[in-house]
């Protein structure tokens, strides 16, 4: 439906509807971002987009699975390794932990106090550790040494401080290792 314009002038009512087809496009627009961010917030907030395991903070250490005989590295009927840590002001417990090359590991944590950070530089391992919930991550180490770990979530006045770390070992090496020695990088 293009008309012929004369002389190269277009009518002030033609730039009128093509400018206001062009307003309600981008309204429209507008509308719908709008509506699925609303609706994405609302939702999230009802149901947070992860692994939603809940905890009680208070008395975690008293039994199940975050009681201080279970922290640690665990070997999994299936050879895969889980290792669980609590994250409280200004530590992690246990503040190390040993774990073999090549073999898939689950990180399971939760927090007694604060929301801490889990970081892992130079894997996928990236997380908020909140209380009240169990976060968990999973990653594969390809190569054997010793990876810092960081609460990298503002905690408190002692947050500079909270490191861990995990010692990732040969394969042949981890199953020589006592399960309490698992949890204790000192030299043997």
């Amino acid at each position: 439906m293009q008309h012929p314009v004369a002389d190269g002038i277009v009518s002030e009512e033609q730039i009128a509807r093509t400018e206001t087809r062009w307003f309600i496009a981008m309204g429209g627009m507008l509308v719908v971002m709008m509506a699925v961010i609303v609706a994405t917030g609302v939702t999230n907030a009802l149901h947070p987009p992860s692994n939603v395991e809940t905890v009680n903070p208070t008395t975690l250490h008293l039994g199940g699975e975050f009681a201080e005989s279970n922290l640690g590295t665990a070997v999994d009927p299936g050879g895969s390794v889980t290792v669980r840590l609590i994250a409280e002001q200004y530590a992690f417990v246990p503040a190390c932990a040993q774990v073999p090359v090549d073999t898939p590991v689950k990180f399971r944590l939760t927090s007694t106090d604060v929301i801490h950070g889990f970081l892992l530089p130079a894997t996928n391992v990236n997380t908020m550790v909140v209380p009240g919930f169990v976060a968990e991550v999973r990653t594969t180490f390809s190569r054997p040494g010793v990876y810092n770990m960081p609460c990298h979530e503002f905690c408190g006045d002692g947050h500079h401080g909270m490191w861990a770390r995990v010692n990732v070992l040969p394969r042949e090496q981890f199953p020589k290792l006592a399960p309490l020695e698992r949890t204790n990088c000192a030299k043997q």
